[in-house]
């Protein structure tokens, strides 16, 4: 369990006692507080979070449930908009009390939360308040103004975001150690978009709220944010699901395999640099990353003897290596996200001129992202030092590779490499049990040793 330190509880306390004098007014006697409203609105809001604090609603919802408080922060917009600034905090108590927490100790995180989102819708109703909202948003038969509308509801999600942020700065100085110069870089520019959405719906809501259809009106504009919120962290998880299944076969590889270990990382951001440069972009550059750290995996089912073997290779056991290709796309044809990939798996050996395996194919026969990756493959693996043979300075395995380019490379391919490493570097490696020292970075390849070393003995 984590210690908070001193000057964070010291933080945590001071917030909670803001957020408690905040909140005083409304439980005053003889303060008009419109407790029902506040009482909608508290528990609608503590009602969005309960499915990720309860097993059982988050089953019914497929096992994944919308994580943290900023999906449901419209409700408390709408409460700016709605209530005076004390019962306004209210509403942020018991949904923030009820938020799921990561990681212990979570009594003192909710404690943080509670007060820290009351502060902010505290401030945020003054701000809104002191541009006149209630008016602005009409009652009843009142229709709303619009566009006069829009300034208090702007000002009081710019408050909101500013306070939230503000806060959440200091508690990472506090609790993290985070230097103060530090603390809140970044933190206004993320957060500033997603409060600005969610302040014109916390608007919609309140003009329904108000309007003659009522409170159960608000719902609507509520439903389709925690969908979309839903949808969202479905994307995130399965995004990091496919994460994870490229790690776990990329693992078992460079456990079989210690000689190439990080060869295949290494090759993947090498096919992304190339990518770029041949102007793919978006889920294109994921799935050629894909490709090129995927290339290996057929390895897996190549005898280990062989792949460790130090001695030059039989016909035979490189008949076996050869069939590599061939087992990585059988193991991944059933895995959908990979798309291109596979045709890459299957056919980064092949050559332009038609010499290469498992079928001979021969130009632009030859896939686009296999085309990609044979490049990035035989780039690292003359960069690296292996068991078999040392590294390469980059600008001889830039010269080795535009002497093959047409034969066994697509000059497209090596032209497009050597633009990346002349804008970004590379950083040579050593993948083997190397102790000797590396060859130093070498930020372009334009001095080049024109001398054309011997290449049978890679394997990669």
């Amino acid at each position: 369990m984590k210690v908070i330190p001193r000057a964070a509880r010291v933080y945590i306390g001071c917030a909670l006692l803001g957020a408690g004098a905040s909140a005083l007014p409304a439980l005053r006697p003889g303060a008009a507080t419109p407790w029902g409203t506040v009482a909608l609105l508290a528990a609608l809001y503590a009602l969005c979070e309960l499915p990720a604090r309860c097993p059982l609603l988050g089953r019914a919802l497929g096992g994944h449930v919308p994580m943290g408080t900023g999906s449901f922060f419209p409700v408390l917009l709408a409460a700016a908009l709605l209530l005076p600034p004390a019962a306004a905090a209210l509403t942020a108590l018991p949904g923030s009390l009820l938020a799921r927490v990561e990681e212990p100790p979570a009594a003192p995180r909710r404690a943080w939360r509670a007060a820290a989102t009351a502060l902010a819708v505290w401030a945020a109703a003054h701000a809104a308040g002191a541009l006149s909202s209630s008016g602005a948003l009409g009652r009843g038969p009142d229709a709303p103004d619009f566009p006069d509308a829009l300034l208090p509801a702007g000002a009081a999600a710019l408050t909101f975001c500013l306070v939230l942020t503000a806060l959440d700065g200091g508690i990472r100085a506090t609790a993290d150690g985070v230097p103060l110069r530090a603390a809140w870089r970044g933190l206004l520019g993320r957060a500033l978009a997603p409060h600005v959405v969610h302040g014109l719906a916390g608007l919609m809501m309140a003009v329904l709220w108000r309007s003659t259809y009522g409170p159960v009106a608000a719902l609507f504009v509520l439903l389709p944010m925690y969908i979309s919120c839903w949808v969202f962290a479905q994307y995130h998880r399965e995004r990091a699901a496919h994460q994870a299944t490229i790690r776990a076969l990329v693992q078992a590889v460079d456990i079989k395999d210690r000689y190439t270990r990080g060869h295949s990382e290494r090759v993947g951001h090498a096919s992304v640099l190339i990518a770029r440069e041949l102007g793919m972009a978006g889920e294109r550059l994921d799935v050629v990353r894909f490709a090129g750290i995927l290339h290996d995996v057929g390895k897996l089912g190549v005898p280990t003897r062989v792949l460790r073997k130090d001695g030059p290779l039989t016909p035979e056991e490189r008949r076996i290596i050869e069939l590599h290709p061939e087992y990585g796309h059988e193991m991944v044809r059933g895995i959908g996200f990979l798309g291109e990939a596979r045709a890459a798996i299957l056919h980064h050996h092949e050559r332009m001129d038609g010499g290469g395996y498992p079928y001979g194919l021969r130009g632009e026969e030859i896939p686009e992202f296999a085309r990609v990756v044979a490049v990035a493959d035989a780039f690292d693996a003359m960069t690296s030092t292996r068991s078999y043979s040392r590294a390469r300075p980059v600008p001889t395995a830039v010269a080795e590779l535009e002497r093959c380019a047409g034969s066994h490379f697509d000059p497209r391919m090596v032209a497009a490499l050597v633009r990346a490493l002349d804008r970004h570097g590379w950083q040579p490696a050593a993948t083997a049990d190397e102790t000797s020292p590396q060859p130093e970075q070498v930020p372009s390849p334009r001095a080049r040793d024109t001398s054309s070393p011997d290449r049978s003995r890679e394997r990669a």
